[in-house]
């Protein structure tokens, strides 16, 4: 039996933007079904908003989505969490580097780093702290 631990992103109205931008920077397929979907009340306006959503890569990369109503309570912290994407294949982590760093704040460089042979941080649009960095080839 295996598992797979996923981050689950929550977000105030931006989980589907959130899930094809990282669509386009990992591929794969979203599915997003809104509250209107679950038949769950929310405030008016908020019915097309994400209620569960998943983006699932070739690569294996696997992020879920929530956009909590306004009537509940939601403050997304401060470095409360980090989504960490590695990889053996330094270009493929670039690629994704680039993609994300694109239209992000760069808190750390993608560079070597003494535990791994490439390493960055960066926040995304969304508020999301993403840190990418490739293992060392084990041998």
């Amino acid at each position: 039996m295996s598992v797979a631990v996923t981050p689950h992103l929550n977000f105030r109205g931006q989980a589907r933007a959130a899930l094809e931008h990282y669509r386009s920077v990992f591929g794969g397929e979203v599915v997003a079904v809104t509250h209107a979907d679950t038949g769950r009340p929310v405030p008016a306006g908020e019915e097309s908003h994400v209620s569960w959503g998943q983006l699932v890569s070739a690569a294996g990369v696997r992020v879920m989505a929530y956009d909590v109503p306004s009537t509940d309570a939601w403050d997304p912290g401060t470095n409360a969490s980090y989504v960490s994407v590695r990889g053996a294949d330094a270009e493929e982590v670039r690629r994704y580097w680039d993609a994300l760093a694109a239209d992000a704040t760069v808190l750390v460089p993608l560079a070597p780093a003494p535990w791994a042979p490439l390493y960055g941080m960066l926040t995304d649009p969304f508020g999301v702290t993403w840190v990418l960095d490739v293992e060392w080839a084990r041998g």
